[in-house]
């Protein structure tokens, strides 16, 4: 009995020990060399798109990783993927390797024990990330303990077509009243779309009392907190397109809507967004990008590996490549996605900063200088809370 005893101790401490150790890079790529890596990431945008398919061809080039992206409308739809298989006992060989995920959906899987790890700062490239100036170590206040890497910095702008609209609306108040002299002229995408409420909480920043109330989570005082936004709802909604009856379903929608000339402004999440869509030709040449004067949302974005991964080692491989100089230079291109790096300047190889200070951000890009310090998100449990509100007071059928 005693050796029975130890065979199976023996038996389970090495299922324990065949998850991947990044500690352990040339095992993780000797593992990762023949997976398939399946990213569960929005699908929404042509030009993500276009980044994640070029993301899987580096690193098959390089590693033999195959990279199949499932398209999202919404990353609940992973996280519920996640939960069910968990739910049905089935703790290894999930369908789901790779996430694109941020905000309540992280927080949600973290506190349930549902992601592998910790992994980030093991991966030969976090020694270029820049942990000090950049919000890469919180996830909307939630500490990331190593459980998801990132891979791009975002901050809300808005971007407007400049022949239209030579002087946007830069606050909550100025916005509410262009809106009410040019009925009809602004929407924002509808909740629970990230872009969407993203503007609600933008707009709840700017409108409440004390913005550091955010940082905690919703408590008895969120019927308090959250009444200047729902006041500041109820006097815009009537003015947005379509008199508040319908609303872009994403962002790339929005642009659409300024293209055919229907809206004069959106909300973006990337500040490089305005200079890919005029090189793609989604916007007209004199669409230009504004931040609000008192400052906007900021946030990074990352992946992170379920607990039931079927190609752990691949999905390392595919996260710490989205890290790496080459990749990150590839996303900050205006052509590409123009996205801003979470990388430190300082800390690469000379030859890549070079790359990077080559690199012309173009004429709708905000500077660094210009797009000002990033608003800290709020807990996550204000956007969940917020999201079904709005749906029950303007869901469209309401």
């Amino acid at each position: 009995m005693k050796h029975l005893f130890a065979a199976l101790c023996a038996a389970l401490a090495g299922t324990a020990w065949a998850e991947p150790d990044p500690a352990n890079w040339q095992d993780v790529l000797d593992e990762a060399n023949g997976q398939t890596v399946y990213w569960n990431a929005w699908g929404g945008s042509t030009t993500i798109n276009d980044f994640i398919e070029w993301v899987g061809t580096r690193v098959e080039e390089e590693h033999g990783v195959k990279l199949e992206h499932v398209k999202l409308t919404d990353t609940a739809d992973a996280v519920s993927r996640v939960i069910a298989e968990k739910s049905a006992g089935q703790d290894a060989d999930g369908a789901i390797d790779l996430i694109w995920i941020n905000g309540a959906n992280f927080s949600a899987m973290k506190e349930a024990d549902l992601l592998f790890g910790p992994f980030a700062e093991a991966l030969p490239n976090w020694q270029f990330v820049d942990v000090d100036g950049k919000t890469v170590t919180t996830d909307f206040t939630v500490p990331t303990e190593g459980f998801e890497s990132p891979w791009a910095m975002a901050q809300v702008v808005f971007i407007y077509d400049s022949e239209v609209l030579p002087e946007p609306p830069k606050s909550a108040e100025a916005i509410r009243d262009w809106a009410a002299m040019n009925p009809g002229r602004f929407t924002f995408p509808q909740p629970p779309d990230f872009l969407g409420t993203t503007f609600l909480k933008q707009m709840l920043i700017e409108l409440v009392e004390d913005p550091t109330i955010l940082q905690q989570p919703a408590g008895d005082d969120y019927a308090q907190v959250t009444a200047p936004l729902w006041d500041w709802l109820q006097d815009v909604t009537p003015d947005l397109w379509r008199a508040g009856r319908a609303y872009p379903q994403t962002g790339p929608s929005q642009l659409q809507l300024i293209n055919d000339g229907e809206v004069d402004m959106a909300i973006s999440f990337s500040p490089g967004e305005a200079t890919t869509a005029i090189a793609n030709q989604q916007l007209p040449e004199s669409a230009r990008t504004f931040v609000l004067e008192d400052g906007t949302l900021g946030n990074a974005s990352f992946v992170a590996i379920p607990y039931n991964a079927s190609a752990k080692a691949g999905a390392l491989v595919v996260a710490d490549f989205l890290m790496s100089p080459e990749a990150q230079l590839r996303a900050q291109d205006p052509e590409v996605l123009g996205f801003s790096t979470v990388l430190d300047m300082a800390a690469i190889p000379a030859d890549d900063r070079a790359g990077f200070d080559a690199l012309e951000l173009g004429v709708a890009t905000l500077s660094p200088a210009e797009l000002g310090q990033a608003l800290p998100e709020p807990h996550p449990s204000w956007m969940t809370r917020i999201e079904a509100d709005w749906a029950e007071r303007y869901g469209v059928g309401n």
